[in-house]
């Protein structure tokens, strides 16, 4: 089986995670070794996200969103795969090392495809609070697990409401597609 192949470089947290992608895609990784990120390594995401462009790839842990949103400081338009934490678990141990290839393969499958639609300017960009409210996304009970199943469904991952919100209106994701899918849940 041909495994399908990314061209921007993808943004992991360490080597079992490389081993991981590789299993699944075409790709190449720089490895941020936690929060031991080089002068060297920055130099390498600056200029893969100049060229080819980048895909961060982190645990779906709370360590992972911190050096997510260390990446996301500098390079604010890179693009985003997100593993919900149940696909990314053995035992009591949270990472994309333990995701099955399929699941990782459908995660950058996601995040390219809300790439394009970010980059095509197809999402509306103009979700507001009460659209959470009305499809049970914030303000209630069952409002998180809701909001999990939502950003699977989507590729945007997984985050508290106002992280949600902001997700939604940056990704690409139309109304359409936003209201079919929470219509689902």
């Amino acid at each position: 089986m041909n495994k399908p192949i990314i061209k921007q470089v993808l943004i992991v947290e360490g080597r079992d995670d490389t081993c991981a992608v590789n299993r699944a895609v075409d790709a190449m990784t720089i490895e941020t070794h936690g929060f031991g990120m080089s002068d060297e390594m920055w130099q390498r995401i600056d200029r893969a996200y100049r060229t080819t462009g980048i895909i961060i790839l982190t645990d779906p842990d709370r360590a992972g969103e911190n050096i997510r949103t260390k990446i996301l400081e500098r390079y604010p338009d890179a693009g985003q795969a997100f593993l919900p934490r149940d696909k990314a678990l053995k035992k009591s141990n949270v990472g994309v090392e333990n995701a099955k290839p399929g699941d990782i393969a459908e995660a950058l499958e996601k995040a390219l495809r809300n790439m394009k639609s970010a980059e095509e300017g197809k999402g509306s960009g103009n979700f507001t609070a009460e659209d959470m409210e009305r499809f049970g996304l914030s303000g209630g009970p069952g409002a998180s697990e809701r909001r999990a199943r939502l950003g699977e469904a989507l590729g945007i991952g997984y985050g508290n409401g106002k992280t949600f919100l902001k997700r939604l209106n940056a990704f690409g994701i139309t109304r359409e597609e936003f209201e079919e899918k929470a219509g689902e849940l």
